[in-house]
């Protein structure tokens, strides 16, 4: 039996050990390393090596609008019953395509495609349909459905015929927050959907042949306890998702104004969380859900699972990926590209944002072109974070170092990791042991080279 199909081992001791904050490494180096230095000139040179690897692309397009406000979340948003400001935004969208499709070569296929936000549905059908006539018009999209074209949803918001209308576009894919289905949780953080809501939209969606439902939950978040959060689980459970993920609500007010809306007298204790993961594990893993990494669990068929154990698996700021071949060109406000040995943010302000399209100027405000010191521990860190081993002759044939000696203060610092079962290591490189996948962040913070730096960084637990 590989360490794939084996239950995750609980150990409170250890957890508890190892439980520090840390980057969720979907990127590395991870966004606060990001710089305003980073000039056209930069972003240019790595478009012609980007062109010249004729990868597929990926595309990703933020669109930030909600209709009503969800107390925890820390994404990029805007709260408006304004529909108008919809077709403005996707307008720049528009002329920021047009732009950096005169510079890639856009003959490259686009493998993959992804609406988040915000809640992508929030614009209307006419105007999806024109948002994905302008992406057509500036890009090779797929035409036979072999793509992975993927929606946001809240399915408390969205129509059976505004899905059925996506999937018309192209769209085969839907990830939804359902969050928690406690109607005392519900309301504690303004976010309502009702379990009849989400099975009358999975069938729907069933029934308009998406290929794949992903439904993402929150734990930790106010009134929450260990018995209400099983009912949750035992719920979706039964609408057997095929990918699932148990996001852990950080508490961060002073970054997320929305959040001072939580009462924190109201949210359950470190060890209460710790109570809802490890019987929401247990309970997933019971259903026949394979634990893919971190927050992600999928079932044993899912494209995630079988590119994991093909060694295939990648992980980008949508989470682990299938699509790691791709470089990634991303449109909106706030949104990140990552091609070739570059990182590009836009600006996170709508008003800057419009004026850098109006002005016919890249949207980015920030950048990061990775060293080959970057590349070899983005490579370490993908390959400990997607895979839980690390083979040190691949990374040695491809860096021309001896990773022994190169790494030889993180493989001492990692003895205690070693000394308490986490992982081992030898001359052949690190394997992961079970109880040590939990807590896989812990283990690649050690190949970060920006950590404890004197920068004063706010990360949510491991754990």
């Amino acid at each position: 039996m590989t360490l794939f199909n084996t239950s995750v081992t609980w150990n409170n001791e250890l957890i508890s050990r190892y439980d520090l904050a840390g980057p969720r490494y979907t990127s590395y180096p991870t966004a606060p390393q990001f710089s305003d230095q980073f000039s056209m000139s930069d972003m240019h040179a790595a478009i012609e090596r980007s062109n010249a690897t004729a990868n597929p692309l990926s595309l990703y397009f933020h669109i930030p609008f909600c209709d009503t406000l969800c107390f925890y979340c820390g994404c990029n948003k805007i709260v408006t019953h304004h529909k108008e400001r919809a077709m403005p935004y996707l307008q720049r969208l528009d002329r920021e395509m047009q732009m950096q499709a005169a510079w890639f070569d856009t003959q490259r296929q686009v493998e993959q495609l992804h609406w988040g936000g915000g809640t992508p549905t929030f614009i209307s059908d006419a105007e999806m349909t024109w948002l994905m006539a302008a992406t057509r018009k500036h890009f090779s999209l797929l035409d036979d459905d072999s793509g992975e074209y993927s929606v946001e949803i809240h399915p408390g918001r969205v129509s059976a015929s505004t899905m059925g209308h996506l999937r018309d576009l192209g769209f085969n894919r839907v990830s939804m927050g359902v969050q928690d289905f406690d109607a005392k949780v519900q309301k504690a953080v303004n976010r309502y959907n009702t379990p009849e809501d989400v099975r009358s939209l999975v069938q729907a969606l069933r029934a308009q042949q998406y290929h794949s439902i992903s439904m993402d939950l929150i734990y930790g978040l106010p009134l929450q306890t260990r018995a209400s959060f099983t009912e949750t689980l035992k719920q979706v459970i039964d609408l057997s998702p095929d990918r699932l993920s148990l996001f852990n609500y950080a508490h961060l007010p002073h970054l997320f104004k929305s959040q001072a809306l939580i009462k924190a007298d109201q949210l359950p204790s470190a060890q209460q969380k710790l109570d809802i993961l490890q019987s929401s594990i247990e309970q997933l893993q019971q259903a026949g859900y394979v634990y893919v990494g971190m927050d992600h669990f999928a079932k044993p068929q899912d494209s995630l699972v079988k590119a994991q154990q093909a060694g295939k698996l990648q992980r980008n700021f949508q989470g682990y990926s299938t699509h790691g071949h791709c470089d990634l060109l991303s449109f909106g406000v706030s949104s990140i590209s990552a091609f070739g040995d570059v990182y590009l943010q836009n600006s996170k302000q709508l008003d800057d944002y419009y004026q850098r399209i109006d002005q016919q100027q890249p949207a980015f405000v920030r950048g990061f072109t990775l060293s080959k010191e970057d590349l070899l521990r983005q490579r370490v860190i993908n390959q400990l974070i997607c895979h839980f081993h690390l083979d040190f002759q691949p990374i040695q044939e491809e860096f021309g170092i001896a990773p022994t000696e190169y790494f030889a203060n993180e493989l001492a610092e990692l003895q205690p990791m070693v000394e308490d079962g986490l992982i081992s290591i030898d001359d052949k490189g690190i394997q992961v042991h079970n109880t040590g996948r939990l807590l896989i962040r812990r283990i690649c913070m050690v190949f970060d080279a920006y950590l404890n730096q004197g920068t004063m960084i706010r990360y949510s637990k491991v754990i």
